[in-house]
C-alpha cells in the first residue's frame, strides 16, 4: 500500500497533542477537565496514542461466537419444540435450564447433538444424572454449569454440605469433560465492578485449581455477564483470558483456552419502558462478540417480567443474528486488537484485578473470605456507589430514572416477580444478592399506579 497520502503530514507526537489540547483550553487545567477517574481506579485520558499499545495477546478461538439459545425445561416435548425451532432459525447452541431432572431423551429427540453446542444450567447437583446425561450425548461440544462454590455463593448453603458437594463434583469431574463451570455473572449482577468481577472470577476458579489440582483446568469455563460499559466490557473478558493463561502458567500449563459463555447483564434492565432493554443487550452482546466470547447468549427484552414466549425470544435471538450475519461480526473475537484505548484499559484492568487476587489468596483464598464476609461487604460497597448514581440520575436508564412515561403502566403486566427475592432462611453464609439498579424506583411507581 502506497503511503503517498500520509508522507504529506508530519509525524505528531502524544506530547505535541495534549500541548496542543492544554493551549485550547485556554487556561483550565487538563488534569481536571479532561480526565476522569473510574470506579475500577483506571484514568481515563482524552486520546491515545501508539504510546499506549501494551502488544497484550489474548488466547481467543478463531471460530467465530455460536449464537445460543437459552430453553427452560418445564416439559421435555415442549421443550424440545423450542430448541429444534430455534436451532432451525440461525441458533447453533441451545442452553437448557432445569430444576429437576428431566426425561433427556425426549429433550434431545432429533437434535443433531454431535454438531450443536450444548449447556445444561442445573438447579440441582446430581452425579449420576449427569455423568449418565454426558454418556447419552458423548459429545465434547457439550458444556455443565455445575458450580458448588456459585450455588453457596447466591444462595448461602451447599446444595447438601461441604463433603457431600465435593464429592459428588470430584465424581463429575473425574468422568466427563467440561464438568465446572465458574460463574462470574453473579458478581455483576450483584454490582461489583469490572475489576471485582475479574479479580472474584479468578480467585473462584483458582478454588476448583488448588482442590483438584490443575488437571481439571481443561475442564473449567466460565459464564459472564456484560453490562453497558461498552469499552470496558470488551476489554473485561480480554483481561480474563489474560488473568486465566497467567494463573495456568504458575500450574505449568500452557496453551488452555477460557472457554467463555456471556449474555447480557441484568442489572440495568427495566420494567418501564421496556423496549430500551433491546438497545441495552444490543450493546451489551456487540461487547461479548469483540470481547472475544466463545457463545453468546442473548436476554429477551421482557425476561424479568414475563415467562418465556415466542416473540421476546425470537427478538433476542434474530439481534444476535443481525449482528453475526448483516453486521459481519461472526468471526471478530481480535477486531479490537491494535485499539489502543482498549488495549490500554486492559492492561490496567488485568493489573489492578491481578492486585485484588494476589490479596485474596494471602488472605487465606476465595472460600475463606466468602465465609468471613469480606466479598460480600465489597461486592455491598460497590453496589451501593453505583446504586447511589443511579438514584442522582448520574447513572440514566431511560424511561426509568429520566424521561419517565407517566401512562406507562405495569402492575397487570406482570408474570413474574421482578425483584430481588430476599428469603429469610438459615445460610451458612451471607449470600450475595443480585439486585437491578432500578427496583426501588419501580416499586414505588407500581405502589402509585
Amino acid at each position: 500500500m502506497s503511503n503517498y497520502l500520509f508522507n504529506e503530514f508530519n509525524e505528531v507526537s502524544a506530547a505535541e497533542w495534549k500541548q496542543k489540547i492544554q493551549a485550547d483550553l485556554k487556561g483550565a487545567d487538563y488534569n481536571e477537565t479532561l480526565l476522569w477517574k473510574t470506579d475500577e481506579g483506571i484514568t481515563v485520558k482524552p486520546f491515545y496514542s501508539k504510546e499506549d499499545r501494551t502488544q497484550l495477546k489474548t488466547n481467543t478461538s478463531n471460530e467465530g461466537f455460536k449464537v445460543c439459545q437459552s430453553v427452560f425445561i418445564e416439559d421435555e416435548k415442549t421443550a424440545n419444540i423450542f430448541a429444534l425451532d430455534s436451532l432451525k432459525r440461525g441458533a447453533k447452541s441451545i442452553e437448557f435450564k432445569a430444576k429437576n431432572k428431566f426425561n433427556y431423551r425426549t429433550l434431545l429427540s432429533e437434535i443433531n447433538i454431535q454438531n450443536t453446542v450444548l449447556y445444561f444450567n442445573f438447579k440441582f447437583l446430581d452425579a449420576d444424572f449427569v455423568i449418565e446425561l454426558s454418556k447419552f450425548i458423548k459429545s465434547k461440544n457439550c458444556y455443565f454449569n455445575i458450580d458448588i462454590i456459585g450455588n453457596l455463593t447466591n444462595t448461602g448453603n451447599w446444595f447438601t454440605n461441604l463433603n457431600n458437594d465435593h464429592t459428588a463434583l470430584e465424581k463429575i469431574a473425574t468422568s466427563i469433560d467440561n464438568a465446572i463451570c465458574v460463574n462470574a455473572s453473579i458478581y455483576q449482577n450483584a454490582g461489583a465492578n469490572i475489576t471485582q468481577q475479574l479479580a472474584y472470577t479468578l480467585a473462584h476458579a483458582n478454588e476448583y485449581l488448588n482442590h483438584f489440582d490443575s488437571n481439571i483446568a481443561n475442564k473449567i469455563h466460565f459464564n459472564f455477564s456484560v453490562g453497558s460499559n461498552y469499552f470496558f466490557e470488551i476489554a473485561k473478558l480480554k483481561a480474563f483470558r489474560i488473568l486465566w493463561d497467567a494463573l495456568l502458567k504458575e500450574y505449568t500449563i500452557k496453551n488452555q483456552k477460557a472457554h467463555i459463555f456471556a449474555q447480557p447483564s441484568l442489572r440495568n434492565k427495566t420494567l418501564y419502558d421496556y423496549n430500551v432493554n433491546m438497545l441495552r443487550t444490543t450493546s451489551e452482546c456487540m461487547s461479548a462478540v469483540l470481547g472475544g466470547a466463545d457463545t453468546v447468549n442473548n436476554i429477551s427484552y421482557d425476561d424479568i417480567f414475563h415467562v418465556s414466549n415466542e416473540f421476546g425470544e425470537r427478538i433476542s435471538r434474530n439481534q444476535l443474528l443481525i449482528l453475526q450475519q448483516e453486521s459481519e461480526l461472526a468471526n471478530a473475537q481480535n477486531f479490537s486488537d491494535g485499539a489502543y484505548y482498549i488495549e490500554s484499559i486492559t492492561q490496567q484492568l488485568a493489573q489492578n484485578a491481578l492486585t485484588i487476587f494476589k490479596s485474596i489468596e494471602k488472605g487465606g483464598g476465595f472460600l475463606k473470605q466468602l465465609k468471613e464476609g469480606v466479598i460480600q461487604r465489597k461486592i455491598k460497597e460497590s453496589a451501593e456507589k453505583e446504586q447511589a448514581k443511579f438514584d442522582t440520575g448520574e447513572i440514566a436508564l431511560l424511561g426509568t430514572n429520566k424521561i419517565q412515561n407517566e401512562k406507562d403502566l405495569m402492575k397487570n403486566d406482570l408474570e413474574l416477580f421482578p425483584f430481588a427475592n430476599i428469603r429469610n432462611e438459615k445460610t451458612l453464609i451471607q449470600p450475595i444478592i443480585q439486585k437491578r439498579l432500578a427496583e426501588k424506583l419501580e416499586q414505588e411507581r407500581l405502589s402509585n399506579e
